[in-house]
């Protein structure tokens, strides 16, 4: 199907009866559809929007365009979650229904005010010559789950940013709220802007300044800039587009990755001492992460497995991208680490010690031991032949290696089909989460985290041991129901 630009602009209330049955009958021929793991019903999913907690449960967002994979006129769909991991539609969207969201509902936060909860986002609008303007934008959801649209621009776009200028994301810091928005500069190249909100008041905003978190300036874009705190030290995860790999090598298309400051300014709008900058995920599919503070100062994240630009296998089915599990933040030793919350040991359903097998589910983890000095490989959504996906822990040469190539249908070759990062050559253990097409391993409890996406062919479900004794447990989960 060829997605014309009046195809991914149509509205809504065009699309027939007839066509929306198409596509979830489309849909429910895939054989690719995660247990555990949100998916758009739907179409496309993309950015997690509006993570935050409201009214007793937590609430996140994803982007979507429902009318197949396809980047075209987005909504917000609202979940809600009473552990962050099991989570449920409500039926709010947050709909591109006016004149200041037009041309699509893009991404952007939320925080609880009084009994509603506000959302920042950037309301994407086309003039009559397909000029793009970007507002940052906001409405309130009630208890009841209505919206009503502020009737403003919140955030003008600045005299030195092109039209490239989204992704507002307000956090509390001190009691005083702020908003941090990405951009591009006149010159192309991307930074954040720093705003405070004057008097507390989420309508009324000023400018701080561009942050100043020792940006290298090669990147042309800046999507989806978060600030958290952990311990008080500030932690930047963001997304920029066209970095040098000069400055960090990286694999993907895009990149998503983070800085650690020591302390934060907010007269200068600095991060002081900000460390090197870092990958969030050394695996094939994670951008555009979104993390908050909850209110009891915990930082959550969750990401979008799925990167722009990139065709997958899915996409002749009518839907395309995933999110990660929400994973908790945590700061050791100076180093972030990523982990899924402890809920998740909720869907542990059956447990076995760690062996090959023939064939399962494609819907376990695992919890790995490997001893120190010695080398262990593995591989999952396996065949008869052994093909699948291959993981290398060589704790001799401290690396471990992550191979796709085998794996199911191949996509996004340009890229490579393999993922490596360094690695203590201690004792080290390794937790995998396999979900029908979705894999997410993560080492010494989140100290490095690979994520990516794979999509198998029919008889890939085994598990082959190719080198080494691996040791530890296989759990099959079990979600209790479908995540849509």
């Amino acid at each position: 199907m060829a997605w014309t630009t009046e195809k991914r602009y149509r509205r809504y209330e065009d699309w027939t009866a007839e066509e929306l049955q198409q596509i979830n009958d489309n849909i429910a021929k895939s054989p690719w559809r995660a247990t555990y793991h949100v998916e758009p019903k739907t179409g496309l999913l993309n950015d997690p929007n509006g993570f935050s907690y409201f009214d007793g449960k937590w609430i996140v967002f994803y982007q979507n365009f429902p009318f197949g994979a396809a980047h075209g006129l987005k909504c917000w769909v609202q979940l809600e979650s009473n552990d962050l991991v099991h989570f449920t539609e409500t039926g709010v969207r947050v709909l591109p229904d006016t004149k200041l969201d037009s041309h699509g509902a893009y991404s952007g936060s939320a925080m609880q005010f009084d009994d509603k909860l506000f959302l920042f986002y950037t309301g994407n609008v086309r003039d009559e010559n397909w000029v793009r303007h970007p507002y940052q934008i906001g409405a309130l959801l009630d208890k009841e789950g209505k919206i009503k649209k502020i009737d403003k621009v919140l955030i003008e776009q600045p005299a030195e940013a092109t039209d490239h200028f989204r992704d507002p994301q307000i956090f509390n810091y001190k009691g005083q709220f702020y908003a941090i928005v990405g951009g591009q500069n006149l010159d192309k190249q991307g930074y954040v802007k720093l705003y405070k909100a004057v008097d507390n008041d989420y309508t009324n905003w000023e400018t701080l300044g561009n942050l100043d978190f020792d940006n290298d300036k090669t990147a042309y874009m800046m999507e989806c800039p978060n600030l958290v705190f952990i311990n008080d030290q500030p932690i930047l995860l963001y997304c920029p587009q066209g970095l040098s790999k000069d400055i960090l090598d990286y694999d993907n298309i895009f990149p998503n990755m983070y800085k650690i400051g020591q302390s934060f300014d907010t007269k200068q709008a600095k991060m002081l001492n900000p460390s090197p900058i870092q990958n969030l995920d050394y695996g094939f599919e994670c951008y555009a992460t979104q993390a908050f503070n909850a209110p009891d100062g915990r930082a959550f994240a969750v990401s979008w497995l799925g990167l722009p630009d990139v065709e997958y296998p899915s996409d002749r089915f009518d839907h395309q991208g995933t999110f990660s599990l929400v994973k908790e933040l945590t700061l050791k030793d100076g180093k972030l680490y990523q982990y899924p919350v402890a809920a998740i040991k909720d869907l542990r359903a059956e447990a076995q010690p760690f062996t090959a097998l023939d064939k399962s589910k494609n819907s376990y983890e695992l919890e790995l031991n490997l001893a120190a000095d010695t080398e262990h490989e593995i591989v999952l959504f396996a065949d008869k032949d052994g093909k699948g996906l291959t993981i290398n822990f060589d704790l001799k040469a401290g690396q471990v290696t992550v191979d796709r190539s085998q794996a199911g249908e191949q996509y996004a070759l340009d890229f490579g089909s393999s993922r490596s990062t360094s690695l203590d050559t201690k004792d080290t253990t390794v937790n995998v989460f396999i979900d029908k097409s979705i894999f997410e391993i993560f080492i010494n409890k989140g100290e490095k985290v690979f994520s990516g996406r794979i999509f198998p062919s029919e008889d890939q479900t085994g598990i082959a041991i190719t080198k080494g004794n691996p040791t530890g447990t296989y759990y099959e989960l079990d979600y209790g129901r479908k995540t849509n």
